[in-house]
This record gives C-alpha cells, sequence and structure tokens, in this order.
C-alpha cells in the first residue's frame, strides 16, 4: 500500500518528501509544476517494539516495517479541467491508497503563495473540491457503460449503478465520498475507479521552525478542520526537517536536543500516514531476523502470512502467537512456551497489533 503526497504548489511537498527518504537531492526551484512525474520513495515506519523485543531476541538484523511514499506534483485549482497539468496529476492520485495532503502554516515572503496569500483551509477546500469534481466526471463517464450493461440482466452492473448514483447523490452535497457508508459489494463494484475523495486523508500542518507545536491560529484551523473530517493532523516543518535529515549522529540527536525535540517529526508522520492506510503491524523474531510486518487491521491469521510469501497464505496449517509483555515477563521464547503462554491459532483468527508470530504451513 502506499500513500501519495499531496497540496499546492510551494507548500513544502518535495522538501518533505525529501526528508522522508532522506534524500540529499537538490531543493527544486521555488516554482509550480518543478515535480513533472511523482517521485517514489520506501520510509520505515519507527516502532520501539522492534528495540524491546531484541533486548531478548538477538538477530544479525531488525527491519521495520516499510510503506511508499508517492510525491506528486502541486495541484491548482482548475486542475478538474486540465489547468497545471492537471489530469495528469490526479491521475497520479487515484493510484495510491492514501492522501498526504502537506498545508502551509507559515508567512514567509521569499516564498510565494500560489493564491497570494497564507490560507490552510482554502488550500485544503480548493483540492477536496477539484477531486470531488474529478470524481464526479469518472462516475459521469462510467455511469451510461453500466446503465448498459444493467439493461441486458447484468446483476453486478445494477449494483455498480446503484453504487455510482449513490455517490454522485453525495458528491452533489459537496461531501467526499470517505463521508458516504457504502456496502463491501458496492465498494467492490466501484473500486476500479480509483475515486479519490474515498481515499483516508491525513493533513500534515507545514509550521514555521518557531511553531514547532503548532500553535499559530493557522494550524488550530486546521486541527478544527480535520477533527470534523474524522482525519489526523501531524505539524512539522519541513524545512528544518530536511536539515536534521542530512545530518549524521551524534549531530542529529544534538539539534534534537537545542530545539527540544524527543524525535524527528516525520517519525510520527510514518506512524500516522501507517495508520491512515489502515496498517498495524505484526512480529517474526528469530536469530536470524526480528522483522516488522505491515498487515491491513482485519486480516486474519493466513492473510498475514501471505505477507511474507504466498506459499505461506496457501499452505497456512496454523500460527503459534505470544505477546511483547510475555516476552519481557518470561525473557525467552522457550520460557513462554514452558508457562503455557505461547497460543496456537487456526485460519479463522484475527491478527491483533503486536502479535509475535511462527507461522506453520505445508504446500
Amino acid at each position: 500500500m502506499e500513500a501519495g503526497i499531496v497540496g499546492l504548489p510551494n507548500v513544502g511537498k518535495s522538501t518533505l518528501f525529501n526528508a522522508l527518504t532522506c534524500s540529499k537531492a537538490a531543493q527544486s526551484e521555488n516554482y509550480p509544476f518543478c515535480t513533472i512525474e511523482p517521485n517514489e520513495g520506501l520510509v520505515s515506519v519507527p516502532d520501539d517494539r522492534l528495540t524491546r523485543i531484541t533486548r531478548y531476541i538477538v538477530p544479525k538484523k531488525t527491519i521495520p516495517a516499510m510503506l511508499k511514499l508517492v510525491d506528486i506534483a502541486g495541484i491548482v485549482k482548475g486542475a478538474s479541467e486540465g489547468q497545471g497539468l492537471g489530469n495528469k496529476f490526479l491521475s497520479h492520485i487515484r493510484q495510491v491508497d492514501a492522501i498526504v495532503q502537506v498545508v502551509r502554516c507559515f508567512e514567509d515572503d521569499d516564498i510565494t503563495h500560489v493564491a497570494g496569500t497564507v490560507d490552510p483551509l482554502s488550500d485544503i477546500e480548493t483540492i477536496e473540491t477539484e477531486l470531488m469534481l474529478a470524481d464526479i466526471q469518472t462516475l459521469e463517464n462510467s455511469l451510461s457503460k453500466a446503465q448498459r450493461s444493467a439493461r441486458s440482466g447484468d446483476k453486478e452492473a445494477k449494483l455498480r449503478v446503484a453504487a455510482i448514483e449513490k455517490c454522485n447523490e453525495h458528491l452533489a452535497k459537496d461531501m467526499p465520498l470517505r463521508t458516504l457508508l457504502l456496502t463491501e459489494p458496492e465498494a467492490a463494484a466501484i473500486s476500479s475507479y480509483g475515486l479519490m475523495t474515498a481515499k483516508p486523508v491525513l493533513y500534515v500542518a507545514n509550521v514555521d521552525e518557531n511553531d514547532l507545536e503548532g500553535n499559530d491560529p493557522l494550524v488550530a484551523k486546521v486541527r478544527s478542520y480535520a477533527q470534523a473530517a474524522g482525519a489526523g493532523v501531524v505539524c512539522v516543518c519541513a524545512k528544518l526537517e530536511a536539515e536534521i535529515a542530512e545530518l549524521e549522529e551524534p549531530d542529529r540527536s544534538e539539534m534534537l536536543t537545542d530545539i527540544g525535540l524527543v524525535e524527528p517529526a516525520l517519525n510520527q508522520i510514518a506512524r500516522e500516514t501507517y495508520r491512515t492506510l489502515g496498517l498495524q503491524s505484526y512480529f517474526t523474531a528469530g536469530e536470524k531476523e526480528v522483522r516488522a510486518w505491515p498487515v491491513p487491521i482485519g486480516s486474519t491469521a493466513p492473510q498475514a502470512a501471505g505477507v511474507i510469501h504466498s506459499d505461506f497464505e496457501r499452505g497456512f496449517i496454523r500460527v503459534e502467537i505470544y505477546t511483547l509483555d510475555d516476552l519481557e515477563k518470561y525473557k525467552s521464547e522457550k520460557e513462554i512456551r514452558q508457562a503455557g503462554k505461547l497460543r496456537v491459532e487456526g485460519k479463522a483468527y484475527v491478527m491483533q497489533d503486536g502479535d509475535i508470530c511462527h507461522f506453520l504451513f505445508n504446500v
């Protein structure tokens, strides 16, 4: 699964992306559309549970969960009608699973705002409007074809028509599709459309380096909007985080201490993006490696096994599971077994965040 970083031009998207992926490439010039093709990068998801596990099971290597980020060029008003290379950029958003929207919450006379004034709510609404207009266009273009198939008696097409009409009614009220409750069959019927306002969203408030806690009234507006929308908010100074990402240890730790941060704000963005994607982690632990594996919340044990290898899912027999709390209490897997704390679960088991697992399979 992957998340796309979006926003208006010159809000700090590429700076943030480069910092997240620890890119040391030269920063883009201060003008719109400097990112013509979406850049992609893998970001590790910080998880202190990995460190806690390796205190008792010492591996040759430790591997965190990873998520894929896509830096998508700036969207402008009129993008849904092709303004600013909009159609091309909107197609990139259709391909991601979640949206990370960067909004500018700082004043800087040297960085021109595309709308002429810094107003994060206006920025959010501009992008939301463009995505809704693009979704309406997609649905309208698909409706006639679905209706023709439905008239021939195609049950799936009838369901698709009903789902499209339901979505159109919702969008007509200026409401994004992520706030519309669809049944699983309805959602599946239109899943191939890549409807953008149906994707979960995380807002990143790009703040001034003197406002790392996000106390500015501009940030308060973003928090209020996000709360009403059921979305998360992370405050970050992209410029400062880019500087931190360039440093080697111990200079990085020293700079964090100097500015009063326990960790880079990028860590919080990675974790919140992971959550926004609907992911959780389970672990495998042995002498070869201790590793966090991303899996959608609600996945069954066989589905989780399939994340490692499709053969594991196909030939799943059972999974042995213990918790980090038990590892810290009993100090070793052997002692956990002897204490009767090792659980054996079957195909119907729903994975829990933090499960430490051994999968048994036969192909």
